[in-house]
């Protein structure tokens, strides 16, 4: 009886631990494979599946933009609410508006590269911290943005893990 009043606390330590870990698995697997991915190569060329299966795009990296600026992406003209697709896999890291990109989703994939889709219409059903696979849906065409009143179209942007702007046109696969 007295071993078994002894035995009881560090068995009620261990049941609560074996509790707080089953519950922190799913957390800490998604750690393990965020980690996994910020450690595997960036993009190379043509790597990168096309946001816009089909459509036809050009080369509009370091063109002429409003107050001096360089344009930092590829444009990519399509109808208005057409489906955009990521290009990589990788966890949602930002949704919401700025001034330039109107409407935005940005996706972290392999080796911490930011994959920025602005100028969308709408959103697709997303939320910050998702994990989205190669052609998963994260976001429509659009002309949000500084783009209001132009074609719709989307503007790709790829940048560093340290915010660095890299040109995705050849990083892009071609329809």
């Amino acid at each position: 009886m007295v071993s078994m009043r002894r035995a009881l606390p560090p068995l009620i330590v261990l049941a609560l631990l074996a509790g707080v870990a089953a519950l922190c698995w799913p957390l800490l697997e998604r750690a393990l494979d965020y980690a996994r991915l910020l450690r595997a190569p960036g993009p190379s060329t043509a790597t990168l599946a096309a946001p816009l299966p089909g459509v036809r795009y050009a080369d509009t990296w370091g063109g002429a933009r409003s107050e001096g600026r360089r344009h930092e992406g590829v444009d990519i003209f399509a109808p208005r609410g057409t489906p955009i697709r990521s290009t990589t896999r990788g966890y949602v890291e930002r949704i919401g508006e700025n001034r330039l990109g109107g409407r935005t989703v940005t996706v972290t994939g392999p080796g911490g590269y930011h994959h920025y889709y602005a100028h969308l219409e709408r959103y697709p059903d997303l939320r910050v911290g998702d994990e989205v696979q190669v052609g998963d849906v994260v976001g429509y065409v659009g002309d949000s943005g500084n783009a209001r009143g132009t074609p719709p179209h989307l503007h790709y942007g790829v940048y560093t893990p340290t915010w660095r702007a890299v040109n995705p046109y050849p990083l892009l696969r071609r329809p």
